[in-house]
């Protein structure tokens, strides 16, 4: 084997992962030491915004170099890791939208860009399939990030920045959004807690982590999202139905995700 070849392979072996204390940065941190690869993990500088930059040039060893930042912290963090990277790494981040993250990494980074969306939080629920979005850009080859998120444990498929996104704005923002309208509706009836139900209850206890510890995560999500504001408008017409009350018609769409059970 070549000095090259054996190069290649430790740098592939390499993950630089920026935002390695956050909790998903510490979730894939931790998995991705467990299946045998070297983690480089990065954060910001005590007391400042931008990474510490003493620790940049350690990317310079890493095949795959992961963004596990938020969406309006993207620009900045681009400004700092982009400049050390190594010419044949891949750039990847796991914000839960994907057009704005991919745009601005394929304007910030000439090589390899590949968006993924791990399509859970720090903590998995039990018996839930681990998936993960994967949104190669024009050109990138995703078998290294597809590898990366196989051997952490977790199921990768294709997709697309658009697809993902489209799917998306019902899955998280659409969610939020209804989940918020509802709740902030509710409000108007005087004394509606003494009239909660068991499966309004489970509703109750799934919304509150979502509106008193994720508001801003899923704030941006919603912000950031191209497709969502027609996601609501499509929604309100399935509204306008039930009002009209053809809750037949709109039954019987709903049990679309069921339908390998008829």
């Amino acid at each position: 084997m070549t000095t090259q070849e054996e190069n290649e392979i430790n740098a592939s072996a390499c993950l630089g992962l920026v935002g390695a204390r956050g909790r998903m940065g510490t979730l894939l941190a931790g998995r991705a030491v467990a299946a045998g690869r070297r983690v480089v993990g990065l954060d910001l500088a005590s007391g400042s915004d931008r990474l510490a930059p003493e620790e940049l040039p350690r990317l310079r060893d890493c095949g795959v170099v992961l963004l596990c930042v938020p969406v309006p912290a993207l620009d900045t963090v681009l400004a700092d890791v982009v400049p050390h990277l190594a010419e044949d790494a891949i750039l990847a981040d796991i914000c839960s939208v994907k057009v704005l993250p991919m745009r601005r990494m394929r304007r910030a980074w000439k090589g390899s860009v590949v968006g993924t969306h791990p399509l859970f939080g720090p903590v998995i629920p039990e018996g839930f399939a681990p998936r993960v979005a994967v949104t190669p850009g024009p050109g990138a080859d995703p078998a290294l990030v597809n590898a990366l998120f196989t051997d952490m444990g977790f199921e990768p498929f294709l997709s697309t920045p658009e697809e993902h996104d489209r799917a998306v704005a019902y899955v998280q923002g659409l969610n939020f959004i209804s989940t918020v309208a509802h709740l902030a509706a509710m409000r108007q009836v005087s004394g509606i807690e003494k009239y909660l139900t068991p499966s309004f209850q489970r509703r109750l206890d799934s919304a509150r982590k979502m509106l008193t510890e994720d508001t801003d995560l899923f704030e941006t999500i919603s912000e950031s999202n191209p497709h969502l504001q027609e996601t609501v408008r499509q929604f309100t017409g399935f509204l306008n139905i039930a009002a009209g009350g053809d809750l037949d018609l709109l039954s019987e769409h709903a049990r679309w995700w069921w339908r390998s059970e008829s």
